[in-house]
């Protein structure tokens, strides 16, 4: 069950109540609601910048993202887990534990976390994402893979959730473009416990302007590739273990560290 000690007011940080609608700020009653399945903390209308833009854009490709990213894996990484294990098994998971993904998409990561000895996921899931589109096909794949998540609806710049709150936090694609992907990496070591390992990763330049930039649907919105961000200069000097390596046939990177 959800807990409400868990989460916090994205706009200041304040205590929040659970109710049968939604989540409530007592303090200035603003409300949160429960939409489709996940729990919103923004309006869509509200989105401003590099956020607006690519939430746009996952909102129109939402109901064919991931078939035909299981198509594209297939053919160039000889299957999904093949391509998704080469990031996610940086993480650290054991079981019991607590495990944020920001930018979690269509859910696709969720079914990868599985324990080395038991081949189960025996965490608690939480994932956060800014499409209504993209939230919407991870319900409903969620629930064909009875695989139990808390899902919201929110900017991974504000994150809705209480300081040192969770055992894994990860970031898979999208960090590129949001408005502020420093606040983004800022937000993920605020809401990890001490001595966690965040991984994030992303397109390289190689993705970006050799695939994305030729695929009709979404080429305008990748005409910026030469501007993505140096994600290593975003990390905190105080951050332990940092370490960076291309992945995907040099298609993605994956930088790791430990909050101290």
């Amino acid at each position: 069950m959800l807990q409400a000690q868990l989460l916090r007011d994205p706009n200041t940080y304040e205590e929040l109540k659970l109710e049968g609608t939604g989540a409530v700020n007592p303090a200035n009653g603003r409300q949160y609601p429960w939409k489709h399945g996940y729990l919103a903390f923004m309006e869509e209308a509200d989105a401003a910048g590099s956020n607006r833009k690519y939430l746009e854009l996952y909102n129109r490709i939402a109901r064919f993202y991931r078939l035909s990213n299981k198509l594209y894996f297939a053919l160039k990484f000889g299957g999904e887990r093949r391509y998704r294990e080469q990031f996610l098994s940086s993480l650290e998971l054991r079981g019991g534990q607590r495990v944020l993904e920001t930018s979690v998409g269509s859910g696709d990561n969720f079914p990868y976390l599985t324990m080395k000895k038991t081949g189960k996921v025996k965490a608690e899931l939480y994932g956060l994402d800014i499409s209504s589109g993209m939230l919407r096909q991870a319900v409903r794949n969620l629930r064909r893979w009875r695989i139990e998540a808390y899902l919201f609806q929110g900017t991974a710049e504000r994150l809705p959730f209480q300081d040192n709150s969770f055992d894994s936090v990860y970031h898979v694609g999208g960090i590129n473009v949001f408005s502020d992907p420093h606040a983004a990496v800022l937000e993920m070591i605020r809401v990890a416990k001490p001595g966690t390992r965040l991984m994030i990763a992303d397109e390289t330049h190689k993705l970006v302007k050799g695939t994305y930039g030729k695929v009709p649907v979404v080429k305008g919105y990748f005409t910026e590739g030469a501007d993505l961000p140096e994600m290593l200069g975003l990390i905190p000097p105080e951050m332990l273990e940092v370490t960076y390596k291309e992945v995907c046939k040099g298609l993605m990177y994956c930088i790791t560290f430990r909050k101290p």
